[in-house]
């Protein structure tokens, strides 16, 4: 099994995804678009995951890679690719498939709950009825049509979705490690204004190894719906 990647500034990575994919045995290539903007060919993947950045998907201009990476995500889904969008890629993902990307009304960023919302559909992943995650997200976006709406926040309506069976997109980080919490404080604390729903620096980052294996936990449980062919090697 074949996963790429797709990363748009150094600081954010796959955090536990990482150590995940080695685990099932998946061979991993990235694009790291600060880097080089050569893609793989659909033949050379089974999985694709879109990370996060803090650009918009609108920024065309500034980043003409973009509409490459949109033209390719698009195509990754047509084509049956399973494919993760964390944050900004699940921006992408929308932006991809003719929706808006716009600023959200309000900014969530730190630790706090998203609501799952039940479905009747067998083939949807379920999220708890409350789970506490890590956010770092201004913007959001219209759904794709077809998309399922896996969970909701106070702050943001649209936190997770999915489409058909392989498709899952999230607003918030579920790969979050102390190290790339840390990474993310020091890279953009500038966004950590006093408002409700944006927590101060310590707040962020003063939380125990439990919190953060929680939150990776899911994340697995996450992969392997995707990847249901996966062996976790122990």
């Amino acid at each position: 099994m074949r996963a790429h990647y797709l990363q748009h500034v150094p600081y954010e990575g796959l955090g536990s995804i990482a150590p995940w994919l080695k685990s099932a045995g998946y061979q991993i290539t990235a694009t790291k678009f600060y880097e080089s903007t050569s893609l793989p060919s659909l033949e050379q993947f089974d999985l694709l995951i879109i990370l996060g950045g803090p650009m918009s998907v609108n920024d065309d201009d500034r980043f003409p890679w973009l509409r490459t990476e949109k033209q390719f995500i698009r195509q990754s889904i047509e084509s049956g690719k399973a494919v993760l969008g964390i944050c900004l890629g699940a921006q992408l993902i929308a932006s991809a498939l003719g929706e808006s990307v716009y600023p959200n009304r309000r900014k969530e960023i730190g630790w706090f709950p998203i609501e799952g919302i039940p479905s009747q559909q067998k083939t949807t992943f379920r999220f708890a009825p409350s789970v506490e995650v890590f956010h770092w997200h201004g913007d959001t976006f219209d759904l794709p049509e077809g998309a399922v709406l896996l969970a909701r926040s106070e702050a943001c309506e649209n936190q997770a979705f999915q489409l058909g069976q392989n498709v899952i997109g999230l607003q918030f980080h579920l790969e979050t490690t102390p190290e790339s919490a840390q990474a993310l404080v020091t890279h953009c604390r500038e966004e950590l204004s006093p408002l409700k729903f944006v927590q101060p620096e310590a707040v962020i980052l003063d939380q125990a190894p439990d919190k953060y294996q929680a939150i990776n936990d899911l994340m697995a449980k996450l992969l392997h719906f995707l990847s249901p062919k996966a062996t976790i090697s122990r």
